[in-house]
Protein backbone atom coordinates (compact mmCIF):
# COMPACT_ATOMS: atom_id res chain seq x y z
CA UNK A 1 0.00 0.00 0.00
CA UNK A 2 1.09 3.37 -1.20
CA UNK A 3 0.26 6.53 0.69
CA UNK A 4 1.49 9.87 -0.91
CA UNK A 5 1.93 13.29 2.12
CA UNK A 6 2.53 16.56 -0.02
CA UNK A 7 4.86 18.94 1.35
CA UNK A 8 5.53 21.01 -1.26
CA UNK A 9 9.47 20.51 0.46
CA UNK A 10 11.95 22.31 -1.99
CA UNK A 11 15.36 21.43 -1.01
CA UNK A 12 19.00 23.16 -2.05
CA UNK A 13 21.12 20.50 -4.06
CA UNK A 14 23.90 21.87 -4.83
CA UNK A 15 25.77 24.39 -6.98
CA UNK A 16 28.13 24.03 -8.92
CA UNK A 17 41.18 29.57 -8.42
CA UNK A 18 42.41 31.77 -6.65
CA UNK A 19 46.10 31.63 -6.79
CA UNK A 20 47.49 29.32 -3.88
CA UNK A 21 50.26 29.77 -1.54
CA UNK A 22 51.27 27.26 0.81
CA UNK A 23 51.69 28.55 4.17
CA UNK A 24 51.16 25.38 6.13
CA UNK A 25 53.81 22.55 5.41
CA UNK A 26 54.78 20.15 8.16
CA UNK A 27 55.00 16.59 9.84
CA UNK A 28 52.71 15.71 12.28
CA UNK A 29 52.12 12.45 14.11
CA UNK A 30 48.74 11.64 12.96
CA UNK A 31 46.01 10.06 14.59
CA UNK A 32 43.67 7.91 12.68
CA UNK A 33 40.83 6.07 13.88
CA UNK A 34 39.92 2.68 12.83
CA UNK A 35 36.46 1.67 11.71
CA UNK A 36 35.53 0.96 15.64
CA UNK A 37 36.62 4.11 16.78
CA UNK A 38 40.04 3.35 18.37
CA UNK A 39 43.38 5.29 17.41
CA UNK A 40 45.61 3.93 15.17
CA UNK A 41 49.15 4.51 14.59
CA UNK A 42 50.19 4.93 11.47
CA UNK A 43 53.46 6.40 12.58
CA UNK A 44 54.37 9.83 10.94
CA UNK A 45 51.92 11.51 8.09
CA UNK A 46 52.51 14.32 6.42
CA UNK A 47 49.64 17.32 7.19
CA UNK A 48 49.57 20.01 5.21
CA UNK A 49 47.71 22.79 3.77
CA UNK A 50 48.42 24.43 0.95
CA UNK A 51 46.04 27.51 1.13
CA UNK A 52 45.47 30.44 3.46
CA UNK A 53 44.13 30.38 7.04
CA UNK A 54 41.36 33.54 6.22
CA UNK A 55 39.85 31.00 3.47
CA UNK A 56 39.43 28.52 6.08
CA UNK A 57 38.21 31.08 9.02
CA UNK A 58 35.36 32.23 6.33
CA UNK A 59 34.15 28.39 5.61
CA UNK A 60 34.22 27.44 9.15
CA UNK A 61 32.25 30.63 9.72
CA UNK A 62 29.79 29.44 7.72
CA UNK A 63 29.54 25.96 8.99
CA UNK A 64 28.82 27.74 12.43
CA UNK A 65 26.04 29.64 11.75
CA UNK A 66 23.83 26.50 10.26
CA UNK A 67 25.13 24.14 12.83
CA UNK A 68 24.14 26.71 15.46
CA UNK A 69 20.40 26.86 14.70
CA UNK A 70 20.33 22.93 15.14
CA UNK A 71 19.18 20.88 18.06
CA UNK A 72 22.42 19.84 19.87
CA UNK A 73 22.06 16.35 19.85
CA UNK A 74 20.26 16.46 16.37
CA UNK A 75 22.50 13.93 13.75
CA UNK A 76 23.57 15.22 10.74
CA UNK A 77 25.31 12.58 9.69
CA UNK A 78 25.93 8.79 9.83
CA UNK A 79 29.25 8.40 8.25
CA UNK A 80 31.78 6.91 8.83
CA UNK A 81 30.33 7.41 12.49
CA UNK A 82 27.08 9.59 13.69
CA UNK A 83 27.71 12.88 14.46
CA UNK A 84 25.51 15.38 16.55
CA UNK A 85 25.66 18.82 15.87
CA UNK A 86 26.88 19.63 18.94
CA UNK A 87 29.81 17.40 18.24
CA UNK A 88 30.67 18.80 15.00
CA UNK A 89 29.92 22.14 16.38
CA UNK A 90 32.80 21.20 19.32
CA UNK A 91 35.20 20.44 16.62
CA UNK A 92 34.87 23.53 14.08
CA UNK A 93 35.00 25.96 17.74
CA UNK A 94 38.15 23.92 19.15
CA UNK A 95 39.65 24.16 15.36
CA UNK A 96 38.94 27.62 15.29
CA UNK A 97 40.66 28.67 18.31
CA UNK A 98 43.94 26.24 16.86
CA UNK A 99 44.00 28.41 13.95
CA UNK A 100 45.50 31.70 16.42
CA UNK A 101 48.81 29.16 16.16
CA UNK A 102 49.14 28.97 12.43
CA UNK A 103 52.20 30.30 12.16
CA UNK A 104 54.03 28.38 14.97
CA UNK A 105 54.90 25.26 13.61
CA UNK A 106 55.42 23.01 16.55
CA UNK A 107 52.84 24.68 18.48
CA UNK A 108 50.24 23.65 15.48
CA UNK A 109 51.77 19.94 15.71
CA UNK A 110 51.99 19.77 19.30
CA UNK A 111 48.54 20.65 20.23
CA UNK A 112 46.66 19.50 16.97
CA UNK A 113 48.20 15.61 17.76
CA UNK A 114 46.78 16.52 21.69
CA UNK A 115 43.11 17.48 20.65
CA UNK A 116 42.12 15.97 17.30
CA UNK A 117 42.07 12.50 15.23
CA UNK A 118 40.90 11.90 11.69
CA UNK A 119 38.47 9.59 11.12
CA UNK A 120 38.62 7.96 7.50
CA UNK A 121 36.11 7.97 5.37
CA UNK A 122 34.59 4.39 5.54
CA UNK A 123 34.23 1.95 7.91
CA UNK A 124 35.43 -0.39 5.43
CA UNK A 125 39.37 0.38 4.25
CA UNK A 126 38.59 -1.15 0.69
CA UNK A 127 36.04 1.51 0.60
CA UNK A 128 38.45 4.90 1.87
CA UNK A 129 39.58 5.48 -1.62
CA UNK A 130 37.48 8.24 -2.79
CA UNK A 131 37.01 9.95 -6.61
CA UNK A 132 37.73 13.93 -6.24
CA UNK A 133 36.01 15.87 -8.82
CA UNK A 134 35.55 19.92 -8.99
CA UNK A 135 32.67 22.53 -9.95
CA UNK A 136 32.38 25.98 -10.28
CA UNK A 137 30.19 28.36 -11.11
CA UNK A 138 30.05 29.64 -14.73
CA UNK A 139 29.43 33.23 -16.08
CA UNK A 140 26.87 32.92 -19.37
CA UNK A 141 25.45 35.44 -21.18
CA UNK A 142 22.07 36.44 -20.87
CA UNK A 143 19.22 38.80 -20.95
CA UNK A 144 16.38 39.35 -18.74
CA UNK A 145 13.86 39.70 -22.13
CA UNK A 146 13.67 37.34 -24.76
CA UNK A 147 15.57 38.44 -28.32
CA UNK A 148 16.19 36.82 -31.30
CA UNK A 149 19.62 36.54 -29.90
CA UNK A 150 18.91 35.74 -26.52
CA UNK A 151 16.04 32.99 -27.11
CA UNK A 152 16.53 29.66 -24.68
CA UNK A 153 14.47 30.07 -21.19
CA UNK A 154 16.04 30.03 -17.65
CA UNK A 155 12.99 28.96 -15.38
CA UNK A 156 12.22 29.38 -11.96
CA UNK A 157 10.86 26.65 -10.10
CA UNK A 158 7.01 25.92 -11.51
CA UNK A 159 3.84 26.30 -9.62
CA UNK A 160 2.31 22.84 -10.56
CA UNK A 161 5.79 20.84 -9.36
CA UNK A 162 4.87 19.05 -6.30
CA UNK A 163 7.56 17.51 -4.08
CA UNK A 164 6.02 14.61 -2.05
CA UNK A 165 6.76 11.57 0.00
CA UNK A 166 5.34 8.14 -0.60
CA UNK A 167 4.95 5.75 2.26
CA UNK A 168 4.89 2.42 1.37
CA UNK A 169 3.33 0.30 4.41
CA UNK A 170 3.52 -3.46 3.28
CA UNK A 171 6.32 -5.72 3.41
CA UNK A 172 8.03 -2.43 5.62
CA UNK A 173 7.58 0.89 6.03
CA UNK A 174 9.48 3.16 3.86
CA UNK A 175 9.75 6.51 2.86
CA UNK A 176 10.55 8.26 -0.11
CA UNK A 177 10.56 11.32 -1.38
CA UNK A 178 8.89 11.86 -5.10
CA UNK A 179 8.57 14.93 -7.55
CA UNK A 180 5.83 14.81 -9.86
CA UNK A 181 2.79 16.76 -10.82
CA UNK A 182 -1.24 16.21 -10.88
CA UNK A 183 -3.00 15.36 -13.89
CA UNK A 184 -6.92 15.58 -13.29
CA UNK A 185 -6.76 12.27 -10.69
CA UNK A 186 -3.32 11.35 -12.32
CA UNK A 187 0.10 11.53 -10.66
CA UNK A 188 2.43 11.92 -13.27
CA UNK A 189 6.66 12.49 -13.72
CA UNK A 190 7.34 15.84 -13.73
CA UNK A 191 8.23 17.17 -17.25
CA UNK A 192 11.72 15.75 -18.79
CA UNK A 193 14.54 17.89 -20.18
CA UNK A 194 13.23 16.96 -23.62
CA UNK A 195 9.87 17.69 -22.83
CA UNK A 196 10.89 21.50 -21.86
CA UNK A 197 13.33 22.56 -23.85
CA UNK A 198 12.00 20.90 -27.34
CA UNK A 199 8.47 20.36 -26.39
CA UNK A 200 7.85 23.85 -25.13
CA UNK A 201 5.62 22.37 -22.04
CA UNK A 202 6.56 25.51 -19.84
CA UNK A 203 6.95 27.81 -22.49
CA UNK A 204 4.97 30.84 -22.18
CA UNK A 205 3.64 30.59 -18.55
CA UNK A 206 5.14 33.10 -16.81
CA UNK A 207 8.14 30.68 -15.73
CA UNK A 208 10.51 32.47 -17.20
CA UNK A 209 13.25 34.69 -14.95
CA UNK A 210 16.25 35.09 -18.03
CA UNK A 211 17.03 34.08 -21.59
CA UNK A 212 20.49 32.41 -22.39
CA UNK A 213 22.69 33.11 -25.63
CA UNK A 214 23.93 29.81 -26.04
CA UNK A 215 22.50 26.78 -25.37
CA UNK A 216 25.77 25.00 -24.39
CA UNK A 217 26.00 27.63 -21.55
CA UNK A 218 22.53 26.61 -20.54
CA UNK A 219 23.05 23.29 -20.14
CA UNK A 220 26.71 23.56 -18.19
CA UNK A 221 24.57 25.99 -16.41
CA UNK A 222 22.12 23.26 -15.58
CA UNK A 223 25.59 20.64 -14.44
CA UNK A 224 26.88 23.30 -12.23
CA UNK A 225 23.65 23.91 -10.11
CA UNK A 226 24.66 28.09 -10.14
CA UNK A 227 25.78 30.78 -12.20
CA UNK A 228 26.24 34.55 -12.78
CA UNK A 229 24.21 35.93 -15.89
CA UNK A 230 26.14 38.48 -17.91
CA UNK A 231 23.69 40.83 -18.94
CA UNK A 232 24.06 43.18 -21.92
CA UNK A 233 24.71 46.11 -20.19
CA UNK A 234 27.50 45.08 -17.76
CA UNK A 235 25.80 43.99 -14.68
CA UNK A 236 26.03 40.20 -13.35
CA UNK A 237 23.68 37.96 -11.20
CA UNK A 238 23.83 35.57 -9.47
CA UNK A 239 21.59 32.73 -10.06
CA UNK A 240 21.38 29.50 -7.98
CA UNK A 241 19.73 25.97 -7.66
CA UNK A 242 15.57 26.28 -6.79
CA UNK A 243 14.94 23.14 -7.31
CA UNK A 244 14.82 20.12 -9.92
CA UNK A 245 12.24 17.48 -12.25
CA UNK A 246 12.62 15.08 -9.72
CA UNK A 247 14.30 12.93 -12.94
CA UNK A 248 17.90 11.05 -12.56
CA UNK A 249 20.66 12.81 -13.42
CA UNK A 250 22.59 10.85 -16.12
CA UNK A 251 25.72 11.87 -17.43
CA UNK A 252 26.26 12.34 -20.85
CA UNK A 253 30.35 11.98 -20.69
CA UNK A 254 30.05 8.55 -19.91
CA UNK A 255 27.01 8.31 -22.89
CA UNK A 256 29.80 9.88 -25.24
CA UNK A 257 32.51 7.24 -24.04
CA UNK A 258 30.39 4.24 -24.00
CA UNK A 259 29.28 5.02 -27.69
CA UNK A 260 32.71 5.76 -28.43
CA UNK A 261 32.74 9.31 -29.17
CA UNK A 262 35.02 10.87 -27.12
CA UNK A 263 38.21 8.75 -25.44
CA UNK A 264 37.81 8.11 -21.75
CA UNK A 265 41.51 9.16 -21.06
CA UNK A 266 40.37 12.79 -22.74
CA UNK A 267 36.91 13.18 -21.44
CA UNK A 268 36.84 16.41 -18.95
CA UNK A 269 34.60 19.65 -19.24
CA UNK A 270 36.73 21.27 -22.02
CA UNK A 271 36.10 17.99 -23.99
CA UNK A 272 32.78 17.60 -23.48
CA UNK A 273 32.17 21.49 -24.96
CA UNK A 274 34.20 21.05 -28.05
CA UNK A 275 32.82 18.12 -28.95
CA UNK A 276 29.08 19.82 -28.34
CA UNK A 277 30.14 22.63 -30.48
CA UNK A 278 31.46 21.38 -33.69
CA UNK A 279 28.32 18.36 -33.45
CA UNK A 280 25.58 20.59 -32.82
CA UNK A 281 23.43 17.68 -35.26
CA UNK A 282 23.92 15.34 -32.13
CA UNK A 283 23.11 18.06 -29.31
CA UNK A 284 19.66 17.26 -28.84
CA UNK A 285 19.93 13.66 -28.52
CA UNK A 286 23.19 14.33 -26.19
CA UNK A 287 21.01 16.80 -24.04
CA UNK A 288 18.33 14.65 -23.94
CA UNK A 289 19.97 11.76 -22.24
CA UNK A 290 20.61 13.53 -19.25
CA UNK A 291 16.36 13.94 -18.12
CA UNK A 292 17.18 16.13 -14.68
CA UNK A 293 16.35 19.59 -15.41
CA UNK A 294 17.14 22.14 -12.88
CA UNK A 295 14.85 25.49 -11.73
CA UNK A 296 17.00 28.37 -10.99
CA UNK A 297 16.23 31.53 -8.68
CA UNK A 298 17.94 34.91 -8.57
CA UNK A 299 20.40 34.34 -4.89
CA UNK A 300 22.24 38.64 -4.15
CA UNK A 301 24.76 36.86 -1.60
CA UNK A 302 26.28 34.13 -4.41
CA UNK A 303 26.36 30.93 -4.96
CA UNK A 304 24.90 28.27 -1.79
CA UNK A 305 25.73 25.21 -0.76
CA UNK A 306 23.22 22.78 0.79
CA UNK A 307 23.36 24.81 4.64
CA UNK A 308 21.68 27.70 2.73
CA UNK A 309 25.29 29.52 3.33
CA UNK A 310 27.89 30.32 0.65
CA UNK A 311 29.97 28.14 -0.42
CA UNK A 312 33.73 29.06 -0.28
CA UNK A 313 36.43 28.20 -3.28
CA UNK A 314 38.46 25.12 -2.27
CA UNK A 315 37.37 25.04 0.73
CA UNK A 316 34.24 23.88 0.37
CA UNK A 317 33.36 20.37 -0.42
CA UNK A 318 29.99 18.59 -2.04
CA UNK A 319 29.10 14.49 -0.26
CA UNK A 320 26.04 12.92 -0.25
CA UNK A 321 24.14 14.52 2.00
CA UNK A 322 22.39 11.21 2.77
CA UNK A 323 25.62 9.78 4.75
CA UNK A 324 28.33 13.00 5.45
CA UNK A 325 27.26 14.81 8.75
CA UNK A 326 26.99 18.40 7.27
CA UNK A 327 28.81 21.59 8.13
CA UNK A 328 31.72 18.93 8.94
CA UNK A 329 35.80 19.65 8.92
CA UNK A 330 37.40 17.72 6.38
CA UNK A 331 40.92 17.01 5.44
CA UNK A 332 41.39 15.72 1.92
CA UNK A 333 44.71 14.58 0.18
CA UNK A 334 44.25 13.85 -3.71
CA UNK A 335 46.05 15.55 -6.84
CA UNK A 336 44.83 18.75 -9.07
CA UNK A 337 45.96 19.83 -12.10
CA UNK A 338 48.25 21.37 -13.34
CA UNK A 339 48.00 23.76 -16.41
CA UNK A 340 50.65 26.07 -18.64
CA UNK A 341 49.90 30.10 -19.74
CA UNK A 342 47.78 28.45 -22.71
CA UNK A 343 45.63 26.36 -20.54
CA UNK A 344 47.00 23.58 -21.34
CA UNK A 345 46.78 20.27 -19.17
CA UNK A 346 50.41 19.70 -18.23
CA UNK A 347 50.18 17.47 -14.90
CA UNK A 348 49.26 16.76 -11.90
CA UNK A 349 50.42 18.14 -8.61
CA UNK A 350 49.69 15.87 -5.03
CA UNK A 351 48.02 18.57 -2.35
CA UNK A 352 46.08 18.40 1.08
CA UNK A 353 43.63 20.99 2.83
CA UNK A 354 41.10 21.34 5.25
CA UNK A 355 37.73 21.53 3.59
CA UNK A 356 34.31 22.39 4.91
CA UNK A 357 31.19 19.81 4.04
CA UNK A 358 28.80 22.30 2.60
CA UNK A 359 27.21 21.12 -0.16
CA UNK A 360 25.68 18.09 -2.43
CA UNK A 361 24.73 17.35 -5.85
CA UNK A 362 22.76 14.59 -7.64
CA UNK A 363 25.84 13.10 -9.08
CA UNK A 364 27.53 12.93 -6.09
CA UNK A 365 26.08 9.59 -4.35
CA UNK A 366 27.31 6.92 -2.00
CA UNK A 367 31.10 7.09 0.20
CA UNK A 368 33.45 7.20 -2.46
CA UNK A 369 32.51 10.64 -4.03
CA UNK A 370 33.70 14.16 -3.50
CA UNK A 371 33.45 17.73 -5.34
CA UNK A 372 35.56 20.11 -5.17
CA UNK A 373 34.01 23.76 -4.99
CA UNK A 374 36.78 25.74 -7.27
CA UNK A 375 35.06 29.38 -7.41
CA UNK A 376 34.04 31.42 -10.50
CA UNK A 377 34.05 32.22 -13.88
CA UNK A 378 37.20 31.10 -16.80
CA UNK A 379 39.67 30.73 -13.84
CA UNK A 380 38.22 27.95 -12.22
CA UNK A 381 36.51 26.49 -15.31
CA UNK A 382 39.79 25.15 -16.39
CA UNK A 383 41.29 23.03 -13.00
CA UNK A 384 37.07 22.00 -12.48
CA UNK A 385 36.69 20.69 -15.46
CA UNK A 386 39.88 18.59 -15.40
CA UNK A 387 39.67 17.13 -11.91
CA UNK A 388 39.13 13.75 -11.79
CA UNK A 389 41.44 12.10 -9.46
CA UNK A 390 41.60 9.89 -6.53
CA UNK A 391 42.52 10.82 -2.84
CA UNK A 392 41.55 9.96 0.83
CA UNK A 393 38.73 12.23 3.06
CA UNK A 394 38.61 12.32 6.80
CA UNK A 395 36.58 13.91 9.68
CA UNK A 396 38.28 15.13 12.31
CA UNK A 397 37.16 14.65 16.05
CA UNK A 398 37.47 15.73 19.04
CA UNK A 399 39.87 13.26 21.61
CA UNK A 400 38.06 11.72 24.21
CA UNK A 401 40.18 13.01 28.06
CA UNK A 402 42.11 9.41 29.13
CA UNK A 403 39.45 7.34 30.90
CA UNK A 404 36.28 9.41 29.32
CA UNK A 405 33.24 6.83 28.09
CA UNK A 406 32.74 7.49 24.31
CA UNK A 407 30.13 10.28 22.93
CA UNK A 408 26.91 8.39 22.78
CA UNK A 409 27.00 9.28 18.74
CA UNK A 410 30.42 7.47 18.86
CA UNK A 411 29.40 4.49 19.87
Amino acid sequence: MRLYQVTYRFKRCRLWLRPLAVVLLFLLPLSVSSAQGQPVTEGVAALSDDLDRESLRIAIHRSLSYLEKLPPERIVGEQPRPFTAKEVLDVLREFERLLNRWDCEECWKKEFAARFELIPSSRHPERNQVLFTGYYQPVIEASLVPTAEFAHPIYRMPADLITAEQVTLTPKVTKERIVGRVQGESWLPYYSRREIDEQHSLRGRGYEIAWAKDPIDLFFLHIQGSGLLQLPDGRRLPIGYAGANGRPYRSVGRWLIDRGKIPAEEMSMQRLRLYLTKHPDERSEIFAYNERYIFFRFVPKGPLGNLEFPVTPNRSIATDARLFPKGALAFITTRRPVFDAARQLVGWQPFSRFVLNQDTGAAIRGLQRVDLYFGTGSEAEAPAGYMNSPGKLYFLALKQPSGSPPSPAGR
